[in-house]
């Protein structure tokens, strides 16, 4: 029990120790990307910026609007920040104390209640903007909730398992992503939609909402927002690893450090595409989950059990 509790501290350390250096990665890559230097300042590159950065957050003053709901206001970014932390427990590293059998339900439970931490901070923040902003959040997480389940079921269907580690193991010798290279690419597609990313980035429009349904947060209930969404995005990215690339596995050796590379690999996507492309209209948003990939993901799961009822 001890164990497990020093092994969860430890993972959760280091997952915050990333995302601070993983806002860095992404303000020098998007500055290398426009042709600027990015964070320079701040003693060598630049590279204590994400340090400064907290300091200055975590030393604000606490402030609150006059007319926001008192105790939602100060729950919801603490609530973000628990389920983004929660995601990183089904980590499938090869010297883990302990692993989820039914993993992959885990993190469709827990994913699905993300939206609720971005409900309630717009809503309690008793500001137009934030209240718009949340609502497009829901409208998009849920949507796209749908379709990312319906994609889940592939990688499923050729492992036969809901653990993470076995999904893994399946894949030695061959990746999943040349078996189902189309879902693979929706499935990205809808991991950008489910972070609320760039160009999907609605419930943060600064263009439309000055900044979405975290206009009202100063200090530290920013900072807990600010490394949700990026602990979010990480998350994804060992996920698409996982399901589509082989988590630690490299062809015939496994290794965590195969697992790193992949997911720094999705994180730069991520950041590459941030930068390549402008944000969508939102009917175009909503059209292209449930006109697009709905339709898509349905016909090929069919055209899968149609193959399975015939090899029977």
């Amino acid at each position: 029990m001890y164990l497990s509790l020093v092994t969860s501290l430890f993972t959760y350390i280091c997952i915050i120790l990333a995302v601070a250096f993983f806002t860095l990665f992404e303000r020098k890559g998007l500055s290398y990307m426009q042709i600027r230097k990015g964070p320079n300042k701040v003693g060598f590159m630049g590279l204590p910026q994400p340090l400064a950065d907290a300091a200055k957050l975590l030393t604000k003053e606490v402030a609150k609007p006059t007319m926001a709901n008192y105790s939602p206001y100060f729950v919801a970014p603490v609530f973000s920040f628990t389920l983004a932390l929660l995601l990183w427990q089904l980590y499938p590293s090869m010297y883990s104390t302990s692993y989820f059998k039914w993993g992959v339900l885990f993190f469709l439970c827990v994913s699905s209640l993300n939206v609720y931490g971005t409900l309630l901070a717009g809503w309690a923040s008793n500001s137009k903007y934030a209240l718009l902003g949340s609502l497009r959040a829901i409208a998009q997480t849920i949507s796209y909730e749908v379709s990312m389940a319906l994609i889940l079921l592939f990688p499923l269907f050729l492992a036969s398992s809901f653990n993470f580690v076995e999904i893994i193991e399946d894949q030695k010798g061959l990746w999943f992503i040349f078996l189902m290279a189309p879902a693979s690419f929706l499935w990205f597609v809808t991991c950008i939609a489910e972070t609320n990313r760039a160009p999907f980035d609605f419930a943060e429009g600064e263009s439309e909402l000055v900044s979405g349904f975290n206009i009202e947060y100063g200090s530290a209930g920013f900072a807990l927002i600010f490394l949700a969404e990026y602990a979010n995005i990480l998350v994804m990215s060992l996920f698409s690893s996982i399901l589509f690339f082989g988590g630690s596995e490299m062809f015939f050796f496994s290794s965590d450090l195969s697992m790193m590379l992949k997911v720094t690999f999705f994180a730069f996507v991520f950041i590459w595409v941030r930068a390549s492309y402008p944000r969508f209209r939102y009917d175009l948003l909503m059209g292209l989950t449930w006109k697009g990939f709905l339709p898509t993901a349905l016909s090929l799961l069919l055209l899968i059990l149609v193959f399975m009822f015939t090899q029977l």
